[in-house]
């Protein structure tokens, strides 16, 4: 059957977003009151559908009117508070399989991408909470996958396709700053990839693909600010729109109090600080939610990221050497953001395209592992089902359930 669906891209991507779409959706009320950063960004939704004032300013508006958009039509209620994040991240995964097969033009891999991805547990725990995250990933990725679908599209769409993606990444910085690396990144990638290859990206020269690139972004991103010139009190306007950006980046990059859950850039690809979004009782039971990765995923996604440097440097394969390029960019930029303190849902970008590393080099060394990636995937599976009454809020059987789960002291 596998073998047949590889045959039909398309359905196998709509089957992948209907099997993410339930799995992410199934127990999303759970649990019924606000876990983690929900305390910060619900409020801030409930705010922005009465359009009374401006609130939690150091973020930029389009994640907050995503979650408000879910409570409009769901309801003030955690079907309300989360429904849009599930969404984001059933589509995330379907684009994580987009970007895959642009990259690879595999069908295999290109699912097995989005199958980690699925089973990473980042996605799954942030399609189920109101936070900003789940946004971000969405329009990084599918930027990401409409960058390749430019790049090897014909000349009379590629205008086009240019600057849906330049949208995608002025959405993604629009939801959170932490995009604007990707967006720079897009920048040299492009002027890198075209250099030599004039029939790459349709033609576009280099002036005008940066100039769509940039102006499309900057101005989806301030597109955005829309509903805040409408605040009943304090509203935005068009001389203050700057300055407003500055007073964002002070709040951004303002000294922050040392957190219980703080930890260091290198740190979270080893996973050693995860972080409770929630333990405690609710509707009769223990409850926990704790954000942390596959193990299988994200310890082997690095061995991964390793043979695909190697295959890169060694080897002169591309896609591999480009995907350990990516993967170790995303993580390097959070060496160079100033931020105060850390935290281990930073690494959520980078904790996807671990997924896509995966499978590119499941496919690059398919000779020498042949169908192992389906013994791995079967192993992906069980630590998934092993975690999962503490990445979904299930009853715990005590107040002390959750040492069943804590393998090293630091994830208590």
């Amino acid at each position: 059957m596998l073998d047949r669906l590889e045959q039909r891209p398309v359905l196998l991507a709509l089957l992948i977003g209907i099997a993410a779409l339930l799995l992410f959706g199934i127990g999303v009320q759970r649990p019924s009151i606000l876990m983690f950063d929900e305390v910060h960004y619900v409020p801030a939704a409930r705010v922005l559908i009465e359009l009374s004032h401006p609130v939690n300013i150091e973020h930029p508006m389009l994640g907050k009117l995503l979650i408000a958009l879910g409570m409009l039509i769901f309801g003030d209620n955690p079907i309300g508070w989360r429904a849009m994040s599930v969404l984001a991240g059933a589509l995330t995964i379907v684009g994580v399989y987009t970007f895959t097969w642009f990259l690879m033009r595999a069908t295999r891999a290109a699912l097995f991408a989005a199958l980690f991805a699925m089973l990473g547990q980042l996605v799954f725990i942030q399609a189920r909470i109101g936070m900003l995250d789940a946004f971000l990933g969405l329009f990084v990725v599918w930027a990401g996958a409409a960058f390749l679908w430019t790049m090897q599209g014909d000349s009379r769409r590629a205008p086009l396709r240019w600057t849906a993606c330049a949208v995608l990444f002025g959405s993604a910085v629009a939801v959170k700053w932490a995009a604007v690396p990707y967006v720079a990144f897009a920048g040299l990638a492009f002027l890198c990839l075209r250099r030599g290859h004039a029939e790459r990206f349709g033609g576009m020269g280099w002036f005008s693909g940066l100039a769509i690139l940039g102006g499309g972004s900057i101005g989806t991103y301030f597109l955005t600010f829309t509903p805040a010139f409408f605040y009943a009190m304090n509203p935005l306007t068009l001389a203050r729109l700057i300055p407003f950006q500055l007073e964002m980046l002070e709040l951004q990059t303002q000294q922050l109090a040392p957190h219980n859950y703080q930890s260091d850039w290198w740190s979270w690809p080893l996973m050693i600080r995860p972080i409770w979004y929630f333990y405690e009782p609710d509707q009769g039971a223990t409850r926990g939610v704790l954000l942390i990765g596959n193990p299988a995923i994200m310890w082997g996604g690095l061995v991964a990221v390793a043979a695909c440097w190697w295959a890169g440097l060694r080897e002169k394969a591309g896609v591999p050497l480009a995907t350990a390029m990516l993967w170790t960019f995303s993580l390097g930029v959070w060496a160079v953001i100033p931020k105060s303190l850390g935290f281990y849902y930073y690494y959520y970008l980078p904790g996807i395209l671990l997924s896509v590393v995966l499978a590119v080099a499941f496919q690059h060394y398919a000779a020498r592992v042949k169908r192992n990636d389906e013994w791995y995937l079967v192993l992906c599976v069980g630590l998934f089902a092993y975690f999962y009454p503490i990445l979904s809020a299930l009853a715990l059987s005590s107040d002390r359930g959750f040492e069943r789960w804590i393998w090293f002291q630091s994830w208590a």
